[in-house]
């Protein structure tokens, strides 16, 4: 989709300084150099090892006209305009070459180290069935209410995003849920996104190989209180004492809080929960129902809540809501129930933090009346203080069974070790380095009334070995390891042909 409008960076940026020229007219900006046309702008970023401004050779032999800069090029015969902030001032003009697409919907934006998906989820199933198409931007896929693609970011780069809410519009959608992402509140990649709803999930550990330090990840995730619109509310999770640290950053915004054991404004109350689903009440000032999910935990209800929250200061009442909610029967790779029929339960789950992976745990604990298997690893080239926690966690299933997850450059062996060296029992834990072998082995142990948890790759179709990437699903492994399962029967019920007949292929051995 082809951007919509002429932008005058001058009346855009009026504190910019320009070389060359005294205003640049825009149609078309990108910051790439490989996806510059004849008349764009080349906005040369920052990046970790190189900046933009190394590209420009490259910009101007593909046809860029005009230059976007941080830092002056004198040597250069482009008109420049030159900016403090390169990285926000790109992502505030590719909204306004797109006619600033988040001034006409209404926009909910959800962070956190966990539940963004889920949340964007049940928002967009809650706004579907009382109003209508609605837009997804975030970690499975992006929606402009009409078609849907699988995501490659959380959260796109600034030109797409704005790319996607301006198709959005344009097909009269009215609302839109996105998933922001620490790194693109951090980058800026955000900037010139309007916010009516701006949530917080929860904070825990994440991200530190970006981040450095959770200060600095707790101050990129309140940057999205920033782009609350005038009049915008925040909503925070009243359980989470790290999102309710970030009230003092909400600033004049009205904030609504949610929760299930605080006093908080949106409250949540579980009646019964099973491997169908959960049932809990919801309070909101005079209002009350009784809702239903299919999803199990106590997080999905605070997830739940989060969504609910959200929906209201869009003007939706507590009765609009139960059919969206009822209707959200499963978000790919979180807490997916692996069921063909078979006496114990399967569930896959994209835990992949200590925090995550003991919600996990505990939302299936109650629901296994025999022994819990979690099968976890921890991805490589990433934070890896979060490894000796996750093994901390992990204790709270009966067994573990310790394996590899994306060990991208790293030692699979080396990451496992340095989980155990948090697991708090005498007795070691299982490691099966080999993913398949790993969660085939995990099935085959169990039998009735026993659950089997896999946790850390959720939705993924993937593996990352090295630098290459290999299809894996752990949700098909799941299902060809119960279609194989010793005691099943030989005609599994539901079970696709292909994954009948099928064996678990062992990867090759990592070393």
């Amino acid at each position: 989709m082809r951007p919509l409008i002429t932008v005058s960076l001058r009346l855009l940026f009026p504190n910019a300084s320009f070389i060359g020229c005294a205003d640049l007219k825009v149609r078309d900006a990108v910051c790439s150099s490989a996806e510059v046309c004849s008349g764009s702008l080349f906005a040369a970023l920052p990046g970790t090892s190189r900046h933009g401004s190394e590209f420009v050779v490259d910009a101007i032999a593909r046809g860029a006209t005009s230059l976007l800069l941080d830092r002056p090029l004198p040597m250069c015969p482009l008109p420049q305009s030159i900016v403090p902030n390169v990285r926000e001032a790109y992502a505030r003009l590719c909204h306004a070459l797109y006619a600033q697409p988040t001034r006409h919907l209404g926009v909910v934006g959800v962070t956190g180290t966990n539940g963004k998906t889920t949340t964007t989820w049940m928002v967009r199933s809650i706004l579907e069935a009382a109003r209508g198409p609605s837009g997804l931007i975030g970690t499975i896929e992006t929606s402009d209410g009409i078609g849907r693609a699988p995501a490659r970011l959380t959260t796109p780069g600034s030109r797409d995003l704005a790319m996607l809410l301006a198709s959005t519009r344009r097909h009269l959608v009215k609302y839109a849920a996105l998933e922001l992402s620490s790194h693109a509140l951090d980058q800026c990649r955000t900037a010139g996104v309007q916010l009516d709803v701006a949530v917080v999930t929860n904070l825990t550990q994440d991200h530190f190989d970006y981040h450095g330090t959770f200060e600095n990840y707790r101050l990129a995730k309140s940057r999205i209180f920033g782009h609350l619109k005038r009049g915008g509310t925040a909503v925070l999770n009243a359980d989470d004492a790290a999102a309710m640290s970030l009230l003092p950053m909400t600033g004049s915004s009205q904030v609504v809080t949610y929760g299930l054991h605080a006093e908080a404004q949106v409250r949540g109350e579980i009646v019964e929960q099973s491997v169908e689903g959960t049932h809990f009440r919801v309070t909101a000032g005079a209002e009350s129902a009784l809702c239903f999910t299919p999803l199990i935990g106590l997080y999905n209800v605070s997830n739940a809540l989060a969504s609910i929250a959200s929906c209201r200061q869009l003007g939706l009442s507590l009765p609009e809501m139960g059919p969206g909610l009822e209707r959200l029967g499963m978000v790919p790779g979180r807490m997916q129930r692996v069921h063909r029929g078979q006496s114990f339960e399967v569930w896959v789950d994209y835990a992949h933090t200590e925090d995550g992976l003991r919600g996990a745990i505990a939302a299936v604990r109650p629901l296994v009346t025999g022994q819990l298997t979690v099968v976890f690893g921890a991805g490589g080239d990433r934070d890896p203080g979060k490894r000796a926690p996750m093994g901390r966690a992990a204790a709270g299933a009966d067994q573990a069974i310790i394996t590899s997850d994306n060990p991208r450059s790293e030692c699979p062996a080396a990451i496992a070790e340095q989980i155990v060296s948090g697991w708090p029992r005498s007795a070691p834990p299982q490691i099966i380095l080999d993913r398949a072998t790993a969660i085939q082995q995990a099935i085959h142990a169990a039998g009735p009334g026993d659950g089997v948890l896999i946790a850390g790759k959720g939705h993924e179709e993937f593996q990352i070995i090295g630098a290459e990437k290999r299809p894996f699903c752990d949700l098909e492994i799941s299902q060809a390891a119960i279609a194989s399962h010793p005691r099943c029967p030989a005609n599994w019920p539901n079970m696709p042909h292909h994954l009948k007949d099928r064996t678990v292929r062992k990867v090759d051995e990592i070393h």
